[in-house]
C-alpha cells in the first residue's frame, strides 16, 4: 500500500476526478490512499516524523533525484518486496523542510519545474499506475 500525503487542500477541482480514476485502477500493493494537511499542519507533522520505523518514505520536492517511469517503478517494487509500505510525501509550495529530506529514504524530483498541488497530485498518482502496469507487464508503458 502506498500512502500519499499531501500538502494543500483536499479539492474536488478539475483533476480530482483523473486522479481518482489511476487511484481505482491500482491492484496489490499499488493501492494508494491520499491524507491532505493544510500546509502549515504538514510541516508540524514531518517534524514528529510519523512514519513507522519499516515505511519507506519519497519526499517529492525539486531538489531531489529524477527517475525514469521504469525506475519509479523498479524502486517501488523492491520496497514491496521487502513487505514496507511507501510514503510519499507531497509538499507545500516551498517543499517540505532540509530535516524532512535528510530523514527521507529518497527525494524525488518531477525534473526543474515547479507544478501546482493537484498537477503534482495527479503526476503522482499516474505514476503509481503506471509502475502498477509495469509491474503486471501490461503495454501501457511503452519502453
Amino acid at each position: 500500500m502506498i500512502h500519499v500525503l499531501a500538502g494543500g487542500k483536499k479539492t474536488k477541482g478539475e483533476y480530482f476526478w483523473l486522479i481518482e480514476d489511476y487511484r481505482k485502477k491500482c491492484r496489490g500493493p499499488y493501492e494508494f490512499d491520499f491524507t491532505f494537511y493544510e500546509e502549515d499542519k504538514l510541516a508540524a507533522v514531518l517534524e514528529k516524523w510519523p512514519f513507522p520505523q519499516d515505511a519507506f518514505v519519497i519526499i517529492a520536492d525539486e531538489r531531489g533525484e529524477e527517475l525514469s517511469s521504469p525506475d519509479f517503478a523498479q524502486l517501488l517494487q523492491e520496497e514491496f518486496n521487502y513487505s514496507r509500505h511507501v510514503y510519499i510525501v507531497i509538499g507545500g509550495p516551498f517543499g517540505v523542510s532540509q530535516d524532512a529530506r535528510d530523514r527521507a529514504h529518497y527525494v524525488w524530483s518531477f525534473g526543474k519545474l515547479v507544478f501546482p498541488h493537484m498537477i503534482a497530485r495527479l503526476i503522482v498518482s499516474e505514476q503509481i499506475y503506471r509502475a502498477n502496469e509495469i509491474a503486471r507487464g501490461s503495454g501501457y508503458h511503452h519502453a
